[in-house]
């Protein structure tokens, strides 16, 4: 049987689309063929555990495979996320316990049709960015293995890395969920913090703690994303989408970029970062150097602070038993005790003035893009020097969720001595699918090979699902792109989707006796095809969009020429017995170029 090490999500699906009842033995060979002493793992599910996760899929699937999307994708988890019937250690095995229940996440995924088949390795208990810190082994880079892979999350990114999953879940409190990807060539999305629940995550720092999703595509990584993450009464931090980021970027974005990055002397890093801002360039975005002092501050708190006290509460009475935990991370977290309620509270209070500071910062931008990481370390030189250059690794990344933003990691040019080097993007909470879309175009753009499998990127260009969180409207006139209503929609957010024509049966009018000229809109069997523009606007601001629109208009639904029904302008035909047909001009632009031309 082929090897299905190295593939996507729509690999899979293509493959259970020939013949679902293969699940069985392609999982069953899938994980045969992964090596059990290879040290990303720290547990490997069993033919039983295997099995009881695939009993209940086949039916279902043969029944009505939309509603298993991931059916039969093998996936790999953190071990400090609970999987019922199976341990979680956090990388301590004197904290192991059997989980009773699976986390929230994964039995949305299970639901979905995935399965589990592995817990990897991190750095324990999810405190470092290196994946050293492990008593199960130190996970090493997937290109060259004096190097280290990036943590917490260093097993996920390894197994995910060399396609050893569909995909992986992580997790990111610090930046966990990103260095790793940088450091093994593959896409680390950071969500939004709640919109993945944390119930059955054993916390680092629970106000921080984001579960997040490794895979070789963007596509692949919001799609799990998107199917793991939902509102979790019972998580006390779950939260739900407020319906007001934007569906994507625009065509050109505007990216801020620190002004004077740090890389500490890393020329290898500085390299691959100016390639990278050369590919950015070349795909339209502008780039805007901002003084990053700013999220260097508040990146900071993370680790030299009071912040450091939660990562103490997690732990717990395990602080009792130091010789049972990794000396580094004792150190680190035993060092929270040094604090008092007032520290904590100050730390508070400069944590929200530095976060209002770096939203309006953000607000002028479509996002900013960061190195991943600053430079990278062999496994021996973190030996020598633990935390110092564990802390210059977390430079891009530590104040992310104490800011509350969404970020992606996305693979980027190699650097000179031929290890990865990633880019990250950064936005406002609830950006993950502006992030993601633009995270698409790059990975096109760059056609890197997908993680350390030698793959090819997919030469088909990807795109996400129709988003239930916009709106997508037909505009015909005064809102088209540079007309003198168009700011009602970019001031919501509303991004431009495409240019296209309804059906052939609208009939198209100007209404002249208006401050300004309008146009309106009929349905009529005699009529022909109108020229519109697409815009997605966010769920949550279309009301006060709609509110906005005087009488004789409304907004009701138009048919395309493609057959595709969206929201658009419509007129009261009463309006329209004194109005001025302009249909043979097939559009509003068209009829204004004709009165400036007569």
């Amino acid at each position: 049987m082929a090897s299905t090490f190295g593939f996507t999500l729509k690999d899979w699906h293509l493959r259970y689309q020939q013949e679902p009842q293969q699940i069985t033995s392609l999982l069953e060979a899938h994980l045969a063929a992964i090596d059990p002493q290879d040290n990303a793992w720290i547990y490997l599910a069993t033919p039983a555990q295997l099995q009881s996760q695939i009993e209940p899929l086949l039916a279902s699937y043969i029944r009505n495979p939309t509603e298993l999307p991931l059916f039969g994708v093998p996936f790999a988890v953190k071990d400090n996320i609970d999987v019922a019937g199976w341990p979680t250690t956090a990388a301590c095995p004197a904290l192991t316990y059997t989980a009773t229940a699976d986390a929230f996440v994964i039995a949305q995924l299970k639901a979905a049709g995935a399965v589990v088949i592995g817990k990897t390795n991190l750095d324990q208990y999810a405190t470092g960015l290196v994946g050293i810190r492990s008593p199960f082994g130190a996970v090493s880079n997937t290109f060259n293995q004096e190097y280290v892979s990036g943590g917490s999350s260093s097993g996920s990114a390894s197994v995910l890395a060399r396609g050893l999953a569909g995909f992986s879940l992580g997790t990111d409190t610090a930046g966990s969920g990103r260095v790793p990807a940088g450091f093994n060539n593959i896409v680390g999305l950071k969500p939004t913090k709640g919109w993945l629940s944390a119930s059955g995550l054993l916390p680092a720092c629970r106000l921080n703690d984001t579960i997040s999703v490794f895979a070789l595509t963007v596509e692949d990584a919001f799609a799990v994303a998107s199917i793991a993450g939902n509102y979790d009464e019972v998580d006390a931090y779950s939260r739900i989408n407020p319906h007001t980021a934007p569906a994507s970027m625009k065509a050109h974005p505007d990216f801020a970029i620190p002004a004077n990055p740090q890389f500490f002397d890393d020329k290898h890093a500085e390299f691959a970062w100016g390639n990278a801002l050369a590919s950015l360039i070349a795909s339209g975005a502008t780039l805007h150097p901002i003084d990053f002092s700013l999220f260097h501050h508040l990146a900071e708190q993370l680790y030299h602070g009071p912040w450091v006290a939660e990562r103490t509460a997690a732990v717990g009475e395990m602080l009792d038993r130091p010789e049972e935990m990794d000396p580094v991370v004792y150190g680190i977290v035993s060092s929270g005790l040094n604090y008092s309620a007032v520290d904590a509270y100050k730390a508070e209070y400069l944590r929200a003035d530095l976060t209002r500071q770096i939203l309006q910062t953000l607000a002028q931008f479509d996002a900013m893009v960061v190195p991943t990481s600053p430079t990278i370390h062999t496994i021996e030189e973190m030996k020598q020097e633990p935390v110092h250059y564990n802390s210059q690794l977390g430079t891009y990344t530590n104040f992310t969720n104490l800011a509350d933003l969404s970020a992606l990691a996305l693979p980027g040019p190699f650097r000179s001595d031929g290890l990865p080097a990633g880019i990250t993007l950064i936005a406002p909470a609830w950006h993950d699918r502006a992030l993601s879309e633009f995270g698409l175009r790059w990975q096109q753009q760059l056609a890197l090979p997908l993680g350390a499998t030698g793959k090819a990127q997919p030469a088909q260009r990807a795109v996400l699902p129709p988003s239930v969180e916009h709106v997508r409207m037909a505009v015909v006139g005064a809102h088209l792109t540079g007309m003198p209503l168009n700011f009602q929609l970019t001031a919501r957010h509303a991004v431009l989707v495409e240019q296209t024509t309804t059906a052939s049966n609208y009939r198209l009018f100007a209404l002249l006796d208006e401050p300004i000229k309008k146009p309106g809109l009929l349905r009529d069997e005699q009529g022909a095809t109108i020229t519109v523009e697409l815009w997605d606007i966010p769920l949550a601001r279309f009301g006060e969009f709609v509110a906005e629109v005087p009488p004789p208009l409304g907004i009701g639904s138009l048919t395309l020429a493609d057959g595709r029904i969206v929201k658009g302008f419509i007129c009261e035909p009463v309006a329209l017995q004194q109005a001025l047909e302009i249909t043979e001009f097939g559009g509003w632009r068209n009829w204004l170029a004709a009165q400036k031309s007569n």
